[in-house]
């Protein structure tokens, strides 16, 4: 009977409109994730408001940051995938398995990454500062210790973003998007809220930030666990669920696996890309703190492409699980088209204000009493930094479409292989290599060369996943009629085996007599 209740009111991924579908399941998403992103900026403006460094601090910690999120988002996608799938295919058993699987899971990376905020989190800062280059002592070590005690709050309660990313890709696979919408804007507002009050009033400074993080993110949490448990029936979260199971989980990182690698790629760029810029002598701080807010107003542009991404998974999952070839070019072909329109608004918007976008991260959300210093910061800097970098994304939101697409159906590492592309295998050497001329804006280039050259490869791999899908829907399938003319063939068959035992039996019969 549980099944049967799941399989109807997931079903609607398989039957209404694509277009309307998208809409319905992407655009809550691609509202809670602006509005994530809306609070990293302004956590990042009242850290700019407690010190330069610290906000350079904050910079040199995105990689760290952004590795506890790749751990859990990653995994998550592997959830969305494997349980979405198991609803398509009517497996509601297996679908609370999942659900049960990916809540211990979330608990364990919780605690993989409390024992590395507690050990190693000052060394990841002094490794990154020993590289500078004509920067007074004082400020390195102002970065180093503002970093370090940002890091290790986050990652102490970073149980709050591991279980809040679980449930809420729970409820996105089960269709329960505006759930996820409102969790995320309740750990966003509490976010902004306690910034204000922990920084302005309090004066805890990069502490008080940290904690209105992991504050947010806790709530966040609670109110998307009481969605799951209370609201959504698709699912049960009885306790015979929440127990490890080696099939679950291999199933959950088959998928997830390269999707964690493909985020922590993300960190591992940046904190590598860190490296190189910091290695700029006189300007090497300032080139990663330009690098730094380029990154937190890329994220509104990226994050509702993201979210788009977010509302698609499920729907191609939940499809190629039902077969329905049809639905999943459909689905593909829309996300392609409102990727690369969301970018290129965001471009736009890049070329034509670079300056004041800096100047407002950088100076309380102001353009009021700018300091020389910082005015000579963006018109040295960050102006050809913003331009040239932003041309890349004219290219990166139908890469993003792509690889979502093959995660969904089950082929991850193409989407490892296109990740590593555009921020590995190519970007890192280009990067490099660029910098050994002396001139910083070149460096900025390695960026849209790499995004051209991984959309390339994109589109190749997309073809073949559009085969692979056609291959599988041809050969799983078994319509009604095919699968009566098949049963009429094995009786015929079986008749004709039999008949000539009962012709042997009779003669032999005769001679005996």
């Amino acid at each position: 009977m549980q099944e049967n209740t799941q399989v109807k009111s997931s079903d609607r991924m398989g039957t209404m409109p694509i277009n309307r579908l998208i809409i319905s399941m992407a655009l809550p998403m691609i509202i809670s994730m602006l509005v994530q992103a809306m609070y990293n900026i302004v956590d990042s403006v009242f850290v700019a408001g407690v010190s330069y460094n610290a906000f350079t601090a904050l910079s040199l910690a995105f990689p760290w940051q952004n590795l506890m999120i790749a751990v859990s988002v990653g995994t998550g996608v592997g959830v969305n995938a494997l349980l979405s799938k198991s609803l398509g295919e009517g497996n509601g058993e297996k679908a609370n398995k999942v659900a049960g699987n990916s809540i211990i899971l979330a608990i364990l990376s919780s605690l993989v990454f409390v024992i590395l905020g507690l050990t190693v989190s000052e060394l990841y800062f002094k490794f990154q500062v020993q590289f500078s280059q004509g920067i007074a002592q004082e400020a390195v070590d102002e970065v180093v210790s503002a970093g370090k005690e940002y890091i290790s709050i986050c990652s102490v309660f970073s149980i709050g973003i591991f279980m809040q990313v679980c449930f809420e890709r729970l409820l996105q696979s089960t269709g329960k998007t505006k759930f996820v919408m409102i969790s995320q804007i309740i750990g966003a507002v509490t976010n902004i809220v306690l910034d204000y009050v922990f920084i302005k009033i309090c004066g805890w400074g990069v502490a008080g930030a940290a904690y209105a993080t992991v504050i947010g993110q806790c709530l966040g949490a609670s109110f998307a666990g009481f969605f799951c448990i209370k609201l959504d029936k698709d699912i049960s979260y009885k306790a015979k669920y929440l127990k490890l199971s080696k099939s679950i989980i291999a199933g959950i990182y088959k998928v997830g696996v390269p999707s964690i690698i493909m985020s922590a790629i993300g960190s591992l760029m940046v904190f590598l890309m860190n490296l190189i810029l910091i290695r700029f002598e006189g300007i090497g701080m300032d080139a990663v703190t330009i690098f730094g807010v380029y990154f937190k107003l890329m994220s509104m542009v990226f994050m509702p492409v993201f979210g788009l991404n977010n509302g698609i998974v499920p729907i191609i999952a939940y499809n190629f699980g039902a077969k329905q070839e049809d639905r999943i070019k459909k689905t593909s072909s829309l996300s392609l088209i409102y990727a690369t329109a969301i970018m290129a608004i965001g471009v736009l918007i890049m070329q034509i204000a670079p300056s004041s976008l800096i100047l407002l991260m950088l100076n309380n959300f102001s353009l009021k009493n700018v300091t020389p210093e910082m005015q000579t910061l963006v018109d040295s800097i960050g102006i050809s930094a913003f331009r040239i970098m932003s041309i890349s994304w004219l290219f990166a939101g139908a890469s993003i479409v792509c690889s979502s697409v093959i995660q969904a159906v089950g082929k991850g590492v193409l989407s490892l292989i296109i990740s590593l592309m555009r921020q590995l295998v190519i970007l890192l050497p280009v990067a490099y290599l660029l910098s050994l001329t002396g001139n910083l804006n070149a460096v900025w280039w390695s960026f849209p060369i790499a995004e051209f050259v991984s959309l390339i490869a994109s589109f190749v791999f997309l073809i073949m996943i559009i085969k692979f899908i056609k291959e599988y829907a041809k050969d799983k399938t078994c319509r009604q009629e095919d699968c009566q003319e098949e049963d009429e063939l094995k009786l015929q068959e079986d008749v004709k085996e039999k008949e000539p035992l009962f012709e042997d039996d009779f003669p032999q019969n005769q001679d005996a007599q």
